[in-house]
């Protein structure tokens, strides 16, 4: 099992940055790929893929909507990965979620077995 605790989110205007912070425990991190995924309002369950990077940061890959503006990284001596978000839009507003997988990642969030439990991202205009 793997616990994953979000952080970061709030409230910020168009435009602005923000960095979002996923906390795991349980089994060995380093063994995981991570992932970021997020769920706007009103757009029933499924999880739009936004960012992975898989175990040793061997391999990145982003969503075309935040190519250039969001960056993920992961910190193993921390059990932490972080999303880096920059140039932020109204569309960006979401519950950010992050994920694990111990076989690899996919843009496909039902491949995904361990999640957290999100936190809200708004962008004002």
């Amino acid at each position: 099992q793997v616990q994953l605790v979000e952080s970061g989110g709030r409230l910020v205007q168009v435009g602005g940055s923000l960095r979002l912070s996923c906390a795991a425990s349980g089994r060995t991190f380093s063994n995981y790929a991570m992932a970021w995924f997020r769920q706007a309002p009103g757009k029933g369950k499924e999880r739009e893929f936004v960012a992975a990077v898989n175990t040793r940061s061997s391999h990145y890959d982003y969503a075309d909507s935040v190519k250039g503006r969001f960056t993920i990284s992961r910190d193993d001596a921390k059990n932490t990965v972080y999303l880096q978000m920059h140039s932020l839009r109204p569309e960006d507003t979401a519950v950010y979620y992050c994920a694990a997988s111990s076989v690899g990642y996919s843009h496909n969030w039902t491949f995904y077995n361990y999640w957290g439990q999100g936190t809200q991202v708004t962008v004002s205009s």
